[in-house]
C-alpha cells in the first residue's frame, strides 16, 4: 500500500484501524508464530554482531542502507549531513554492535543509533537536542528520494507526485516529520517509534496526529495547484 493511500485511510478513518474479524485464537497463534520467528532472527543478528561477522554486516548494510539513508534525509533535510551520519552510523554498528542484544528489531535499534548520532552532532554545534530543530522550515528546499529498490513510498503513482509528498513532509517540524516517516515509510509500530525517539507513547501519538493534521492541507494545496 502506498504512502498516499495509507495517509488517505488515516485521514478518513483515524490513526487506529477498526477491529479485525479474525478469531482470537487464530490471531494469538499467528502472533506467537511471528514473534518466535522474529525473536530468533534478532538473536542471530545479535550473536553475529558480537562475533564481528563481516559477512553479516555486509548483508545488513545491503538490506537497510536505503531505509537508513531515507530516514536521515528526512530527519536532517540535508544531504551532506545525512551522508556523514549514514557512514558514522554503520561505523558505530561495526564497533559497538555487541550492544545490540536482540530484544528489539534490528531496524529499531539501527534508527535509534542514527538518531543518537544526530543528537550528538547537534550538541557539538551548541544545540541541546533534536527538539530545537522544530522551528526550522525551508519551503524552497529541493528534495529527491535516493534511488534504490522499490518501497511503499517509491511505488506511488508517479515520481513527480512522490517528490511533492516528500517536499511537503520537509515543511513539517522535524519531530512530526520523523514520526510520520518511521510510521508510514519504515512501518514501525508506535511502541517502536517511542523506543527510537525515547519519548512516551502518548507523545508519539500526539506527534502522529499533529503531523497528519499539518501534512493534509499542504498536500491538498499542492495537488489543487496542479489540477488548475
Amino acid at each position: 500500500m502506498s504512502f498516499a493511500r495509507k495517509l488517505e485511510i488515516l485521514l478518513t478513518k483515524g490513526v487506529f484501524p477498526a477491529a479485525s474479524s479474525v478469531s482470537e485464537d487464530e490471531m494469538t497463534t499467528a502472533v506467537l508464530t511471528l514473534t518466535d520467528q522474529a525473536r530468533a532472527e534478532n538473536m542471530a543478528v545479535a550473536q553475529g554482531l558480537k562475533r564481528h561477522d563481516a559477512e553479516l554486516l555486509d548483508r545488513l548494510i545491503v538490506q537497510y542502507q536505503h531505509r537508513l539513508l531515507r530516514y536521515l534525509l528526512f530527519l536532517t533535510g540535508d544531504r551532506e549531513m545525512a551522508d556523514d551520519l549514514f557512514q558514522e552510523t554503520w561505523m558505530r554498528v561495526l564497533t559497538r554492535g555487541s550492544q545490540y542484544n536482540g530484544a528489539a528489531r534490528f531496524d529499531t535499534w539501527l534508527f535509534t543509533v542514527a538518531r543518537n548520532m544526530l543528537i550528538d552532532m547537534r550538541r557539538k554545534r551548541t544545540m541541546v537536542s533534536l527538539e530545537e530543530l522544530c522551528s526550522a522550515e525551508n519551503d524552497d528546499y529541493t528534495f529527491e528520494i535516493p534511488s534504490a529498490e522499490p518501497n511503499p513510498f517509491d511505488r506511488y503513482r508517479s515520481r513527480e507526485e512522490a517528490q511533492k509528498i516528500a517536499a511537503a513532509l520537509l515543511t513539517l517540524d522535524p519531530l512530526h516529520r520523523e514520526v510520520l516517516v518511521l510510521r508510514f515509510h519504515e512501518e514501525l509500530s508506535l511502541e517502536e517509534i517511542a523506543t527510537v525517539t525515547r519519548s512516551p507513547l502518548s507523545t508519539v501519538k500526539s506527534r502522529l496526529y499533529r503531523g497528519i493534521a499539518a501534512l493534509k492541507p499542504r498536500l491538498e494545496e499542492q495537488f489543487e495547484k496542479e489540477a488548475q
